[in-house]
C-alpha cells in the first residue's frame, strides 16, 4: 500500500530532450500497468509511420509534424523525469525544480499513453491525448482509450490510502478512483474558475510536496496549504481552493 499520493493531470505540451536511457517499461512505478502501456506505445509507434494519418488520428495540425516523428521514436529516444518533461501552466506553478526528494515521491502524473507514471519515473517526449481513439495495429480496431485502459488504473490507484485526486475530467475518466479526494478552484464569489484552475492546482500540489510530512488525509491538506498561504477550506467532500481578489 501507499501512503498519499497526489495525481496531476499531464500536459499536451512537454520539454524536448533528456539525458536518460531509452524507456524502460519495468523501471516505471505501478506495474501492474505495464501491459496496457506497451500496447499502447506500440500501436502509437506504428501509427506513427505514417505521418499524415498520424496527425490526422492525433488532431494535429502541420506546426506540429514534429510530434509525430517523437512518436515515431518514442522507444528509442533519451528521457526524463516525469515532473520535468511535462510543461505548461500547472508545472510552472508546481516548480518541480525546488521540489526535494521526499515530496517528489508524493506527485504522481496521469498519462494516456502510461495510465499514470511517479514524479521521477524517466520517460521519453511523445504526443496523445486522452481523447484521441488509438487504432490497435493488429485488428485496425479503435476503441476509445477509456476501453483500452479498462479498470487497470483504478485497481492501480486503489492501493493508495489517501489520494488527492488533481485530473482533469479527460483523465479521470481513465481510471476514476471511489473515496479520492478531489479539488474545486472558485472565486469569492463561489463562481467556477476555469481559465487559470490549472494554475491554482499546481500551487495546491506543490503546497503538498513542499510540506515537512506528507498529509494523509483532506484536513491535513487543509492546513499545509494554509500553512503555505492559501485559502483553501474542506466542503462537500472536496478541498475548495479560493482565488484571491484581484
Amino acid at each position: 500500500m501507499v501512503a498519499m499520493l497526489v495525481v496531476l493531470p499531464p500536459s499536451e505540451t512537454k520539454a524536448l530532450g533528456g539525458i536518460g536511457p531509452a524507456l524502460d517499461f519495468s523501471s516505471l512505478s505501478f506495474p501492474t500497468l505495464t501491459g496496457v502501456h506497451r500496447e499502447i506505445a506500440a500501436d502509437l509507434v506504428a501509427l506513427s509511420a505514417d505521418a499524415e494519418s498520424a496527425m490526422a488520428t492525433l488532431k494535429l495540425g502541420p506546426r506540429l509534424a514534429d510530434e509525430v516523428a517523437a512518436n515515431a521514436a518514442l522507444l528509442d529516444s533519451p528521457t526524463m523525469p516525469a515532473l520535468e518533461r511535462y510543461t505548461g501552466v500547472l508545472y510552472d506553478a508546481l516548480n518541480p525544480a525546488e521540489i526535494p526528494a521526499a515530496g517528489r515521491e508524493r506527485l504522481a502524473i496521469s498519462s494516456a499513453l502510461f495510465g499514470v507514471v511517479g514524479g521521477g519515473d524517466m520517460i521519453p517526449h511523445y504526443r496523445l491525448s486522452g481523447t484521441v481513439k488509438l487504432p490497435v495495429a493488429a485488428t485496425g480496431e479503435t476503441p476509445t482509450l477509456r476501453k483500452r485502459w479498462g479498470t487497470a488504473i483504478t485497481e492501480a490507484l486503489s492501493d493508495v490510502d489517501f489520494l488527492l485526486d488533481l485530473r482533469s475530467g479527460t483523465y479521470a475518466n481513465l481510471g476514476k478512483v471511489k473515496g479520492a479526494t478531489t479539488a474545486t478552484v472558485l472565486t469569492a464569489e463561489g463562481k467556477i474558475v476555469s481559465h487559470f484552475n490549472k494554475h491554482y492546482k499546481g500551487l495546491l500540489a506543490r503546497a503538498v510536496a513542499m510540506a515537512d510530512r506528507a498529509p494523509e488525509s483532506a484536513h491535513e491538506v487543509v492546513e499545509v496549504a494554509r500553512d503555505a498561504g492559501h485559502d483553501v477550506s474542506l466542503g462537500d467532500g472536496q478541498i475548495i481552493f479560493r482565488v484571491p481578489a484581484a
